[in-house]
């Protein structure tokens, strides 16, 4: 079982690619742009990107690695960024050279057309984008990244429409996979969700301007008014009339991703016209309903257990405490310098209240179990601090699928839940129980009350059915074997 042990802290849990931003109608839209950008670093830390066109000087971009903080706050970068229309990208990499990014990686890509330029930010992860690669360089296309993105960019250089949102319609009609675009013209902000709206994509109104955002949050921090989510598998062109809104693709029921739930959207945002706070409070409800346990504490694994963790000491009346205390202001490099200091892991982020934790039979919850890695450290610290019992409930079912979707996850061989029972699982990280939250109770906990209806899901789970709304033709051609149909 070595695979499971050797990772750092950082690889033991899923990360997603990036989060996209948009911004029309509003005098130096980069600044609102970088502050939407900041709202969604949860959904990449690795690189950020913005690009802002203004009649005078024309379409200027920069590109910077790290922080949104670190890179688009200062006055001078930000001068470079001229005009009311501007899309920002912020990145963590699946597709593309995964932990070794390129600056030509980074989005927002940018390319010149006989009709102007235009700029495309993209969310998610294309699935025949080898494929596509392929047939685009046989063709005489020369690419510059190594992200699937950039596919777009290519078609829509092909394309024989007579506008930039036709040509769009056109290179998006040849992708599969899942995609939310925000892209921007000289005079066009434009969105696009892919037809099973995999990844979220909404609609804010700020003044006279608009703007478009991974998550609801983005629209908070620049004091935009939440209008509307882009439908799956709508494009929305807005411009100084307006918005226009289409539907260039066939119309197929949504699939949204229901680990945004879970864990990847922040707690203040609404997907779906719920609260995804809410919706993990509900998933601790759900989770002391299937799986209850005599203990004295209830302790999240912050931050993204702490919802859950609050609805399972409310539903089953054992009492809600900060057992482990996370350390905010540790950068993300500081982790790097030596092997000694990294294998410190995950003591340079949390640390337990011994306290509070000494003698006392503990329930940790955490969002997820990806390689157990981080369990089995954290199991070993409330230990160390003499804590009586300790037992797992996880705020999701068991990972044992890996995501083509847009979201980093290990190969299948290194995922715990593909190659152990629950049972196995328990003992492998050492605690006196695990349990996980069923699908049909995670469903519950997002309003289907009926659970999950295997012929028809409401939301892609792949990452826990192995039930891919999309087949992964390039991991396929690759070797990856699907789950067998029942």
């Amino acid at each position: 079982m070595r695979p499971f042990l050797s990772h750092p802290f950082d690889d033991d849990k899923l990360k997603e690619e990036c989060g996209v931003f948009g911004v029309i109608g509003v005098s130096d839209a980069a600044n609102f742009v970088a502050l939407g950008m900041h709202a969604l670093q949860h959904r990449g830390q690795e690189a950020g990107g913005i690009v802002s066109y203004d009649p005078e000087q024309g379409f200027n971009s920069a590109r910077r690695f790290g922080y949104v903080r670190d890179n688009f706050t200062d006055p001078d970068t930000m001068a470079t960024l001229p005009g009311a229309l501007a899309i920002g990208h912020v990145r963590y990499s699946t597709a593309g050279s995964k932990g070794a990014t390129a600056i030509r990686d980074v989005q927002p890509f940018f390319g010149e057309f006989a009709m102007g330029g235009a700029a495309i930010a993209h969310n998610g992860n294309l699935t025949n984008a080898s494929a596509l690669r392929r047939e685009l360089i046989e063709r005489g296309s020369i690419f510059q990244s190594s992200s699937d993105s950039e596919c777009i960019i290519h078609l829509m250089a092909r394309s024989i429409q007579k506008n930039i949102p036709e040509r769009m319609k056109d290179a998006l009609r040849r992708v599969e996979g899942a995609f939310s675009v925000v892209a921007m013209t000289r005079t066009k902000l434009i969105g696009v969700r892919d037809p099973l709206g995999v990844r979220p994509l909404v609609i804010g109104r700020i003044g006279d301007g608009w703007a478009l955002s991974s998550e609801t949050c983005g629209l908070d921090i620049i004091g935009a008014e939440f209008v509307r989510e882009v439908e799956p598998g709508e494009m929305v062109v807005i411009d100084e009339r307006g918005i226009e809104s289409f539907h260039p693709f066939e119309r197929r029921a949504a699939r949204f991703c229901i680990f945004e739930h879970v864990y990847f959207s922040r707690p203040d945002s609404i997907l779906g016209g719920r609260s995804v706070y809410e919706t993990r409070r509900q998933i601790g409800v759900e989770l002391a309903k299937e799986a209850p346990v005599e203990a004295d504490l209830v302790c999240p694994v912050p931050d993204s257990g702490t919802p859950a963790a609050i609805g399972f000491s409310q539903e089953s009346g054992i009492p809600y405490a900060m057992g482990i205390i996370r350390n905010q202001y540790m950068g993300r490099t500081f982790i790097e310098p030596t092997e000694q200091i990294r294998n410190m892991g995950v003591r340079l982020k949390l640390n337990v209240n011994r306290a509070l934790i000494k003698g006392k039979r503990v329930i940790l919850v955490d969002d997820s179990v990806v390689r157990g890695t981080t369990s089995r450290k954290i199991k070993d610290m409330i230990l160390d601090a003499g804590a009586a019992e300790v037992h797992f409930r996880i705020a999701s079912p068991p990972t044992a699928w890996p995501c083509f979707y847009g979201v980093d996850t290990p190969e299948r061989a290194k995922l715990l839940a593909a190659n152990m029972s629950e049972d196995e699982m328990r003992e492998w990280i050492g605690v006196d129980s695990l349990r996980f939250i069923s699908l049909d109770g995670l469903y519950r906990a997002v309003g289907e009350a009926g659970g999950r209806d295997a012929k028809a899901p409401r939301y892609c789970d792949a990452c826990f059915s192995g039930d891919y709304p999309v087949a992964p033709s390039d991991k396929i051609e690759q070797g990856f074997e699907m789950k067998a149909a029942q």
